[in-house]
């Protein structure tokens, strides 16, 4: 019941969000509308598997066609959407053997990000991700400590750590070819009574070790993370 209750207070939310939405003046229209439908899939409106209507999304976003075209193709560059001939766009809907590899991934290179990032983040980096898991605990205290949203880019726990690693090549792999995907998959899994505060406080210990300057146990801390939301999936799925 509490879950029920909860995720119908998410989707008022969004439906909220979308009727409100103020495009971006310094962005085409496409690309705000591929913003939005990253969102869309990310958070499992769209979910994996779905057929697109174009007609539909239109009216829903209030847009033309054309536009929204060019949202979906760019949709195929981030690997959140296949296109086929005669077919259509579909969103992308990887096997368990698929989204497991892409885990077992994560958890080495992100391991090794942590790592580094114990390394090179300077303190001032380290004070704004402490902040920036205060406004996350925030967001999950509001739906109820049932689902842990995050916004792409500086807004990610995840992409931030990479980033903080300061190697270029972590971050064009982790924050452009699988950056979405996981994204997507990582916070369709991280819905339940337990997971999203469980992995909050595993975040803060991550962070901790980093401040510590302790390399060796801030990427143990971040494989066993990830890890644990690998298994998360495995218990789901398998």
């Amino acid at each position: 019941m509490v879950k029920q209750v909860a995720a119908e207070k998410q989707k008022k939310n969004e439906v909220s969000e979308i009727k409100n939405t103020r495009f971006n003046n310094d962005k085409t229209l496409a690309a705000n509308v591929m913003d939005l439908l990253v969102t869309a899939i990310v958070k499992g409106e769209i979910p994996p598997g779905t057929k697109i209507s174009e007609p539909e999304l239109a009216r829903t976003y209030g847009i033309s066609r054309g536009p929204l075209r060019e949202a979906i193709r760019r949709l195929e560059g981030l690997r959140l959407v296949e296109l086929k001939p005669h077919v259509g766009a579909r969103v992308v809907q990887l096997s368990v053997k698929e989204l497991i590899e892409i885990y077992r991934v994560r958890e080495a290179l992100e391991g090794m990000a942590s790592r580094l990032a114990a390394e090179h983040m300077s303190q001032e980096e380290i004070d704004d991700l402490r902040n920036l898991l205060d406004r996350h605990e925030e967001s999950i205290e509001q739906l109820d400590g049932l689902s842990y949203f995050q916004k792409e880019g500086d807004l990610d726990f995840h992409y931030r750590i990479v980033k903080g690693s300061k190697n270029e090549k972590m971050l064009e792999l982790l924050g452009s070819d699988l950056y979405h995907l996981v994204r997507m998959y990582r916070y369709q899994f991280s819905v339940s009574s337990s997971r999203p505060k469980r992995a909050l406080k595993e975040h803060r210990q991550i962070v901790d070790a980093i401040e510590s300057r302790d390399p060796e146990l801030a990427e143990i801390l971040m494989r066993r993370h990830i890890s644990a939301a690998r298994l998360n999936i495995e218990q789901k799925l398998v």
